[in-house]
């Protein structure tokens, strides 16, 4: 996949091009893509999609956490996995975002080549969103390329969406989260230095340190997988106070990986979150806690093979 910066003045090849922030890559998201995919192999020209970068929201609300369900180079990932030729990235300033919509079609779409542009049913574009679909199509016929609009996409009568995924994930629940997304929800990040107490009670952990704008799922355990070293490792991980150990309220996300050996500090780590398996809770002693590991573990191994990750 080729990732362009669009500079002015520069003219691309034809392209039909998808419209969205795309962010966890749903399953709504992945019909709007496979019909744009359609709709260029029907042409015979490539398939891209346009992306603001960074997030508008961090240009326009800079104190708003985003909670964004996956970050720019994992987006770029299931992208191309999904069969995207090109990602257009176009950096979102507050210049931009007072840009008219016939001035967005004219200034973006029609410099990088678009013959036929895929959006969302809810789509909006240009200043303060003014734009949605339905003028998309009218300034399509005036400077001649084609729309096509998705419909709302539902798993029963919920429309599948990126907020109602939220929602899920900070309600713990992950099985409803990935129907949504069709693929288990991730979080990544550096693996970090801790105080390696995992370590002296039987189940040494790694520490992921997660960008500040990314969603953290509800605290709690859970059964997760991570490919490290071309391998798949089952694990269960932590979100939490840690409150048989910690007085002060630092959340830490700590995952410990069954028949693993080896160093991850430093390195860049993704995991798949396959059930949630309890909330957190206060023990009495070590004991306690080491006792509940064990079954913890069993849990996740026995959730993880139903999953046929091995």
């Amino acid at each position: 996949m080729k990732i362009y910066n669009i500079e002015p003045g520069e003219s691309y090849k034809p392209t039909v091009v998808a419209l969205g922030n795309f962010d966890g890559v749903h399953l709504g998201h992945q019909k709007l893509l496979k019909c744009g995919l359609e709709k260029a192999q029907e042409l015979g020209v490539d398939f891209s999609v346009l992306l603001f970068y960074p997030h508008p929201l961090k240009i326009l609300h800079p104190d708003k956490k985003l909670n964004l369900l996956t970050g720019h180079e994992e987006r770029l990932r299931i992208l191309e996995n999904l069969g995207v030729e090109k990602v257009y990235l176009v950096p979102f300033t507050r210049r931009l975002a007072d840009t008219s919509p016939e001035d967005f079609v004219k200034n973006i779409l029609l410099p990088i080549g678009a013959v036929h542009v895929v959006v969302g049913f809810n789509y909006s574009f240009g200043s303060q969103g003014k734009g949605d679909p339905e003028l998309l199509k009218k300034l399509a016929e005036k400077y001649g390329f084609q729309v096509s609009v998705i419909n709302a996409q539902r798993i029963g009568n919920k429309i599948i969406s990126s907020s109602e995924i939220r929602k899920y994930l900070l309600d713990g629940e992950i099985g409803l989260a990935a129907e949504m997304m069709g693929r288990f929800p991730t979080i990544s990040g550096k693996v970090i230095h801790g105080d390696e107490r995992g370590r002296t009670l039987g189940f040494p952990t790694a520490n992921i340190m997660v960008d500040e704008d990314l969603l953290v799922p509800q605290n709690g355990v859970y059964a997760v997988v991570s490919e490290i070293n071309g391998q798949k490792y089952g694990g269960m991980l932590n979100i939490g106070l840690r409150p048989t150990f910690k007085k002060e309220a630092i959340r830490t996300i700590e995952v410990h990986f069954f028949d693993f050996q080896g160093d991850l500090y430093d390195r860049e780590l993704t995991v798949s979150l396959i059930s949630k398996l309890r909330s957190e809770k206060k023990f009495r002693g070590r004991e306690e806690i080491i006792a509940q590991l064990h079954k913890d573990k069993q849990l996740a191994l026995s959730i993880i093979q139903k999953n046929n990750w091995f």
